[in-house]
């Protein structure tokens, strides 16, 4: 347990962040609370895991305001990075940048997270 960390996501709308996060892969595996409108989710996603929670948490705990978008950056790698930012275009995703291959060898699209944060979706260059 001591090698495991994650980042949590501060979210307007908790339901939301994670269920676009769940169009890339990710499995909830935790919600607080368990029935009703969740505060918490947590994420897994292989060996990967994120925590979503209420962009009020660090108000609440730290006494600190929740910044402007974006305030993180996500890269995600899936098989099919082309048809991944189409499917996330459909759903009503705003896509930042189409799928282009990169000098360092990969295809990588980017679209917005429903918080305004960057997400890659990303593999290697076939």
């Amino acid at each position: 347990m001591a090698g495991r960390c994650f980042p949590v996501v501060y979210a307007e709308a908790v339901e939301s962040t994670a269920a676009f996060y769940e169009l890339l892969g990710f499995v909830r595996h935790v919600q607080l609370p368990p029935e009703g409108e969740a505060g918490y989710v947590g994420l897994r996603r292989d060996d990967g895991e994120l925590a979503v929670v209420a962009s009020q948490w660090p108000q609440d705990q730290f006494g600190m305001q929740f910044g402007t978008a974006p305030r993180f950056e996500m890269f995600v790698y899936v098989d099919d990075v082309d048809g991944t930012v189409e499917r996330l275009r459909l759903a009503g995703t705003d896509i930042l940048r189409q799928a282009e291959d990169m000098p360092w060898g990969e295809r990588v699209g980017y679209v917005l997270d429903p918080d305004g944060n960057p997400v890659a979706v990303a593999a290697p260059s076939t």
